[in-house]
């Protein structure tokens, strides 16, 4: 919990500010998981916290939803590709990615229990990045990575130079 906390901070994701009173504020909830190694022993615990983003009204919380997927068939192309060619594949995760996506709404969300500001209990978080479970978070999300892919001027990147895969590679931790 601790972690999540530093890695929402770390990324500026929110500022503490008074209640508003003519806005909704939305709770949050801790989501545990447990990760396992092939052998079913406990590889590292998680939690992450999250928005509860079935409380948000269309319009006013939030203008529009998104869920870009990729295709499969563009996928294993990539892959038949790339593995004919002989080329090495990467794949990133971007740790919290969603919480690397800007928000242009208005949103504030609840302390979270267990780490409430002393002194400011009565004060709640004003979004500036989303939070897993937010309505907006996954088009925020993909504007962010979009915006960067085209300031990078391509999509994907595969090739026969693993100095180049490198420097992408390092180029997006970076950025994101």
């Amino acid at each position: 919990m601790e972690n999540e906390i530093e890695m929402i901070e770390t990324n500026k994701t929110w500022e503490l500010v008074d209640r508003p009173s003519d806005k909704l504020v939305i709770g949050v909830k801790w989501v545990y998981k447990t990760r396992l190694n092939l052998d079913g022993t406990v590889q590292k615990n998680k939690a992450r916290l999250v928005a509860k983003g079935y409380s948000q009204k269309p319009g006013i919380d939030f203008n529009e939803t998104f869920a870009h997927v990729a295709r499969l068939d563009t996928i294993r192309t990539l892959v038949a590709l790339a593995a004919q060619k002989g080329w090495k594949l990467f794949q990133l995760d971007v740790k919290s990615a969603f919480l690397n996506g800007v928000l242009h709404e208005e949103v504030y969300v609840d302390q979270p229990l267990g780490f409430m500001v002393k002194n400011k209990e009565d004060r709640v978080y004003r979004l500036k990045k989303a939070l897993y479970g937010l309505k907006q978070a996954p088009r925020a999300w993909y504007e962010e990575i979009n915006s960067y892919f085209t300031k990078a001027d391509d999509i994907i990147y595969t090739g026969s130079s693993k100095a180049l895969m490198m420097e992408f590679k390092t180029e997006m931790m970076r950025q994101i």
